[in-house]
């Protein structure tokens, strides 16, 4: 198949290659490269939030997302002058400079070189050590159905008003749920993933019957819904809001109301349609950096219930 003439995109003060436009990237309807950059540019505004400094790992599927999947943390040499970037060290010794957003052509820069997904971590350059966001995952086991989702992210909503914190749902892109937490940025991985670990034990105190912490899952009832605490590890990145996913359908990770979960059909946010919502009811998260919450009451959870850091 002959390759498609690249196009030039204008992305505010900036300028971004984009060639093999008219690749399907996505076999479901069609979609190609230059779709999905037109998808990105018409939440612009939504992934540059949710991506802001923060290390960034792409998923690239370079030959369209029924193809071969690529995890990439380095930035790689010959990147545009303007791309900032944040480096990032590992337990093996080595490290890496990965991609920090700041600007929407960033973002269109990476789809350029076959980003499909958009991977943070929930902590900023300013202190990569130091997460400023707490993630709350609720992850369906395979015989668990969506009303359990629906059902659990009520209760997670009602822990949350008690504690006098706002969570900031949306659809993770596949079969469950995020919420997602300001925090204030003085604990390590550790201690926010143990508070993350505390909260996830008290929703299964309260919904015995939907809801398992149980870690290996091998060892979980296959009807109930994770909430995965281990989502706040260091190095562990799930798929931000307004991330598109590398399925053929093109669906998107996409930020929702607490009063739209009872209604919610996941699989209808697609790049077809979330650009729409978008500019109907603009970025849903637009407040999440306005209050940084403390976790100094479900640490004092953690130490009542003998939680260990490396629990």
């Amino acid at each position: 198949m002959a390759k498609s003439a690249a196009v030039e995109i204008e992305v505010g003060d900036r300028t971004v290659r984009v060639s093999n436009p008219d690749r399907v990237y996505f076999p479901a309807r069609g979609e190609t490269k230059l779709d999905l950059v037109r998808y990105y540019l018409a939440v612009g505004d939504g992934i540059v939030r949710a991506l802001r400094e923060r290390p960034c790992m792409l998923h690239r599927f370079p030959s369209g997302v029924s193809g071969e999947k690529v995890h990439q943390k380095r930035v790689p040499n010959g990147a545009p002058d303007w791309l900032q970037t944040v480096r990032v060290d590992f337990p093996s010794g080595r490290h890496a400079y990965e991609l920090c957003v700041t600007h929407p052509a960033d973002v269109i820069w990476a789809v350029q070189m076959s980003t499909v997904e958009f991977h943070p971590w929930n902590s900023r350059r300013a202190d990569t050590e130091r997460p400023d966001e707490w993630r709350i995952d609720l992850d369906p086991m395979p015989d668990c159905p969506f009303s359990t989702v629906r059902k659990v992210a009520g209760t997670v909503r009602e822990i949350l008003d008690e504690l006098g914190i706002t969570g900031w749902p949306k659809t993770s892109g596949g079969h469950g749920l995020h919420v997602y937490v300001r925090i204030e940025p003085r604990w390590g991985f550790q201690e926010v993933r143990r508070a993350a670990l505390a909260f996830a034990r008290e929703v299964e105190r309260r919904m015995p019957d939907e809801v398992t912490t149980t870690w290996w899952r091998k060892d979980r009832d296959p009807a109930k819904l994770f909430v995965d605490y281990n989502q706040n590890a260091r190095d562990h990145t799930i798929a931000s809001a307004y991330s598109v996913r590398g399925v053929p359908e093109a669906v998107v990770s996409t930020p929702i109301r607490w009063d739209e979960i009872d209604d919610v059909e996941p699989r209808e946010f697609t790049i077809a349609t979330v650009p729409a919502r978008f500019a109907e009811l603009g970025d849903l998260h637009a407040g999440i950096d306005d209050t940084a919450y403390s976790l100094d009451t479900l640490l004092e959870w953690a130490d009542r219930d003998g939680l260990e850091a490396e629990d």
